[in-house]
């Protein structure tokens, strides 16, 4: 079998939230993400679903409920609300291993951070950085949804961003 080397394309993400409904509300109206399923149920027995979920979380999960948006660049988000969720005092561990944020871009990345603060959210840096300062105009600024997950916000893509290195 030949390699295949080319880049996969990013189908969805999912972020888990200790209120569901508020969570729809939130990226619905401040991200402007589409809901495409509504907040269902899953809950654990012999459905294809249930038996899948199973084999992901391990037996004793016994319920959860999911809500499925879609991003302007139709990257799928599922929200995830399990029994006993709990928002942390602080979720920015950096230090682990695994996914620690997620980025999305925003020409009025000052606008959007206000508007993540004026629902529930707040800053994690005191105000944006300019990677190319009195060079280029690509910003950026790390904050927090009201659950605790952090988000970055990029004013310009990753591409040009990165693309004359950014340090």
């Amino acid at each position: 079998m030949s390699e295949q080397r080319y880049p996969r394309s990013l189908s969805h993400i999912g972020i888990s939230v200790p209120d569901l409904e508020a969570a729809v509300k939130f990226y619905t109206k401040v991200m402007g993400w589409y809901l495409i399923m509504k907040p269902t149920e899953i809950i654990e027995d012999d459905s294809a679903i249930g038996e899948m979920c199973t084999d992901v979380f391990g037996a004793g999960w016994k319920r959860f409920k999911i809500a499925h948006l879609s991003t302007g660049d139709r990257i799928g988000v599922e929200i995830f609300q399990f029994d006993g969720a709990e928002n942390p005092e602080n979720n920015f561990e950096y230090w682990k291993t695994g996914v620690f944020h997620y980025c999305v871009q925003d020409p009025d990345l000052e606008g959007l951070a206000a508007k993540i603060v004026e629902h529930g959210g707040k800053a994690r840096m005191k105000a944006p950085r300019f990677y190319y300062p009195g060079e280029k105009p690509y910003r950026m600024i790390y904050m927090e949804d009201p659950f605790g997950n952090i988000v970055e916000i990029y004013s310009h893509s990753y591409e040009l961003t990165y693309s004359a290195g950014a340090y």
